[in-house]
């Protein structure tokens, strides 16, 4: 999760960028400028590092894994129109944004959030992280050869505030001040803010060579190659259908610790294809490599046959320590009709997950309970402790039931049934101001029926929405379905032009910055943003804020367990389910490591047999 995202116009473009100089200064130093400072080799958000100063790689790689071979993957998609991923505009490849351009810094797998040199060789830091400075290696160069210095890491930060998804605006909006020291040294100040993260989220920031965006557009999306300095380059493509990355064979990366047995295979290829069974066959005939299958109905059924009893085909469940995260029925909370909590909180009952466990997945999935399933960020019982000396002064402005009554969401365990649900669901509806008239659920003070649109791109969810309509149907609530291609739907989602949606709401081990684009009334209106729902919530807003400012790992937890809390009594999405595994099937000629780190599986450790 995280913790991410051209000549006629270029004169628009340098107006854009000249006025974010006066929001964030620039200056420019012509000597070396020490700060005392000791340049330390990674960075922990809390705690200390696990790899010392001179590490030789990773624990989850295999250093002597061969090189070469080509890695063959899918993309159930209608296509792509853009290499250019740092946009809101177009569709990008997939692969563009992790294959072509290297970060600043690392972020190891086995660690909560960690950073290792990259680009940068070191990093500076004081011990209240109101800076950084990282110092860039000579070494590191653009795939045509060109030097990477500080002026392009400066530009990077610039055009991506400026011209970029907003997204970066908003993950970067501590920035005060950018000095570039030398050409190998570059300073960021921060605002006024206790955010210690702000160092690491620089340390992710993708790399973008200035001279190649100089004469070009580079807030529109178009095919053009982009240089990178990243492990492969794209070697050829089919617009829309698919696209080949090859290995630089002399990339300037390859022999440090963060690099060392990763990014094995000469090429990789994606192919795309528009239905999922479809690719699923081709998959079994051998026209791509591996699938990461996310149909309980397709595991329990569909990995069959000649090909998987004779071992050319591998079928793996390989458990993983990451957090969940929240996969659910997102409320669009800008509409009208899910405007109240009592609403939203009474729909949830309409949602019958042991029966759709139980008859459509196989029994394989767990209910999700909070926004960090899976991690000792969720909570759980009542507020208590730290969480409740939290939660404490929002009193006044929270849900009773945030104190007294411990979330969890409908169900028909034991021996509640549908009818018990939908009953709690009316008085719910009637305490919001509606009744039934004429068969129609309606608001008493409008006349309006209750009735939305689920928007879905894949036509498999049907047979998990169809039901949910159903159940609400009994209380005179329309839900429609709409189902769209994977282009529409991202475009709609984009602009917030739906009623409902499911939607997976990845996390961290390590919550912070991304927070905002999650919750924050601030993103609640900014088109692509991941606020899918429109949260606007005085005390969200301050717990984000206290989220971000967490000044060590034991008050990050508690703070993290306070805002899931307030979220989930607030009622913005159904939860739907989680799985503590991820189930792939592979052809054997690949080769993974022996050790999966807590992150879970990573293709870039791969390789392919001799």
């Amino acid at each position: 999760m995280t913790k991410t995202r051209k000549a006629p116009r270029l004169a628009l473009s340098g107006l854009i960028t000249s006025l974010a100089l006066l929001a964030t200064p620039l200056s420019v130093a012509d000597d070396h400028q020490s700060d005392g400072l000791q340049p330390v080799h990674g960075i922990a958000m809390h705690g200390e590092l696990k790899y010392p100063q001179n590490f030789s790689h990773f624990d989850y790689v295999n250093p002597e894994a061969p090189k070469g071979g080509t890695l063959k993957l899918s993309v159930v998609s209608n296509g792509f129109d853009s290499f250019n991923p740092f946009v809101i505009r177009g569709v990008a490849a997939a692969g563009v944004s992790a294959y072509v351009y290297d970060t600043l810094m690392e972020s190891s797998a086995d660690e909560p959030f960690s950073e290792y040199g990259l680009i940068a060789e070191s990093a500076e830091i004081p011990d209240d992280r109101r800076s950084v400075i990282f110092n860039l290696r000579k070494q590191a160069q653009f795939q045509d050869g060109t030097p990477i210095t500080a002026e392009d890491v400066e530009f990077s930060y610039r055009i991506l505030t400026t011209e970029g998804h907003p997204f970066y605006r908003n993950y970067y909006a501590d920035i005060s001040n950018v000095t570039i020291e030398n050409s190998h040294r570059i300073r960021f100040d921060f605002g006024d803010t206790d955010n210690r993260e702000l160092p690491l989220i620089l340390g992710q920031m993708p790399i973008l060579p200035a001279h190649y965006w100089q004469d070009k557009e580079f807030d529109r999306s178009g095919l053009d190659t982009p240089v990178g300095s990243g492990p492969y380059r794209i070697a050829d493509y089919d617009a829309g259908r698919s696209v080949n990355y090859e290995r630089v064979a002399d990339y300037w990366a390859k022999d440090l610790p963060v690099r060392k047995g990763r990014f094995n295979f000469d090429r990789i290829q994606y192919e795309y294809y528009n239905d999922d069974t479809v690719a699923l066959e081709a998959f079994k005939a051998g026209n791509f490599d591996f699938r990461q299958e996310t149909s309980a109905k397709n595991w329990a059924t569909a990995y069959t046959g000649r090909r998987f009893e004779d071992g050319s085909i591998e079928r793996e469940a390989i458990a993983h320590q990451r957090p969940s995260g929240m996969q659910g029925f997102v409320f669009n909370t800008r509409k009208a009709v899910f405007s109240d909590p009592k609403v939203r909180q009474a729909l949830a009952y309409g949602f019958d997950f042991q029966w759709a466990n139980r008859n459509l997945f196989f029994d394989q999935y767990t209910r999700t309970n909070s926004y960090f399933e899976n991690s000792e960020l969720a909570s759980s019982g009542l507020p208590q402790g730290a969480e409740l000396k939290i939660l404490e002064p929002f009193r006044n402005q929270l849900d009773p039931d945030v104190f007294t009554t411990e979330y969890a969401p409908p169900d028909t365990a034991g021996e509640r049934t549908m009818r018990d649900n939908l009953r709690d669901a009316m008085a719910l509806l009637k305490a919001a101001g509606y009744s039934i008239r004429n068969g129609k659920m309606v608001n008493d003070e409008t006349g309006a029926p209750l009735a939305f649109e689920v928007l879905l791109f894949q036509k498999s969810f049907e047979r998990v929405v169809l039901p949910f309509a159903r159940n609400l149907e009994r209380l005179g609530i329309d839900v429609t379905v709409r189902l769209v291609d994977s282009n529409q739907y991202i475009q709609r989602v984009r602009s917030f032009d739906f009623d409902m949606i499911t939607q997976v709401l990845p996390q961290s081990d390590s919550p912070g910055n991304e927070q905002r684009e999650y919750w924050h009334s601030s993103t609640a209106e900014i088109a692509g943003s991941r606020n899918f729902m429109g949260v606007r919530h005085p005390v969200v807003d301050q717990l984000v804020e206290m989220v971000i400012q967490a000044p060590d790992r034991d008050q990050l937890v508690h703070r993290v367990r306070a805002l899931d809390r307030v979220l989930l009594h607030n009622h913005y999405v159904i939860p739907h389910w989680h799985l503590t595994k991820d189930r792939v099937a592979y052809w054997n000629h690949l080769q993974r490591p022996e050790v999966t780190p807590k992150n879970g599986i990573d293709l870039n450790n791969w390789w392919v047999k001799p």
